[in-house]
């Protein structure tokens, strides 16, 4: 009977469920780095860790005025050693560097704040818990480490712009047409003898011509009439 042949460190600690030992924070998914290195010292108890020192100045980082400061670890597991290295970063997972410095964005200006050694120390237990995903342990949760990353996340730059809908052109506003009122036909109570009874009779002395139906036509739209003044009117025709 054949003996079965022994797992990898890799196929070992990738088979380790991690999924409720996790956290997100700001978008990244981070590990427990005790229960993490407690996970690796059950399986492998000869495993060990450093953490390089730069050789310059003796400490635990390197660091570039320009770029900020860089943490780096290494892991030995069965023989196997790996490396690995994380800049400083702080909430926003911007470089950290040893003065706080401005940075322009589309939304306008924001700051970062100077690096203190409590800021080196967590970056230096976080590239231990990377370190220890190269050998498998939880490496599922690094899927899309390498993506670039902006001020806004993957899913709103990939998202389709909204077309925006079409104004409303308000219709103008035309002004009624002023419809002037019409005015009440005033008409003269006509009788005979009064003030206007000479200029009718001159009127129609001088009209004659056009006959009696014209000439009480015409006279209807200014003057009213009894029956008795029309007859009147009638004789001087």
């Amino acid at each position: 009977m054949k003996k079965q042949s022994e797992k990898s460190v890799f196929e070992t600690l990738s088979a380790i469920n991690v999924n409720d030992k996790v956290e997100k924070k700001n978008g990244l998914t981070y590990l427990s780095w005790a229960w993490a290195w407690a996970e690796v010292k059950k399986n492998y108890p000869s495993a060990t860790y450093r953490v390089v020192k730069d050789e310059a100045s003796n400490m635990p980082f390197v660091y570039d005025s320009d770029m900020g400061y860089m943490c780096s670890t290494e892991v030995t597991i069965k023989d196997q050693t790996l490396e690995m290295w994380l800049p400083v970063m702080d909430g926003a997972n911007k470089a950290m560097k040893s003065e706080a410095y401005e940075y322009t964005t589309r939304y306008g200006k924001k700051s970062v704040q100077g690096a203190t050694m409590f800021d080196v120390n967590k970056t230096i237990m976080r590239c231990l818990v990377k370190n220890l995903a190269m050998f498998g342990l939880g490496h599922y949760i690094y899927a899309g480490d390498d993506i670039p990353q902006d001020d806004k996340s993957v899913a709103e730059k990939l998202a389709p712009t909204p077309k925006e809908a079409p104004k409303k052109v308000a219709p103008k506003k035309v002004a009624p047409k002023k419809v002037a009122p019409k005015k009440e036909a005033t008409t003269i109570t006509l009788d005979i003898g009064d003030e206007n009874w000479d200029k009718v009779l001159k009127y129609v002395s001088a009209n004659k011509e056009l006959g009696l139906k014209k000439i009480g036509e015409n006279l209807v739209t200014k003057y009213d009439m009894t029956a008795t003044v029309k007859k009147e009117i009638a004789k001087s025709i």
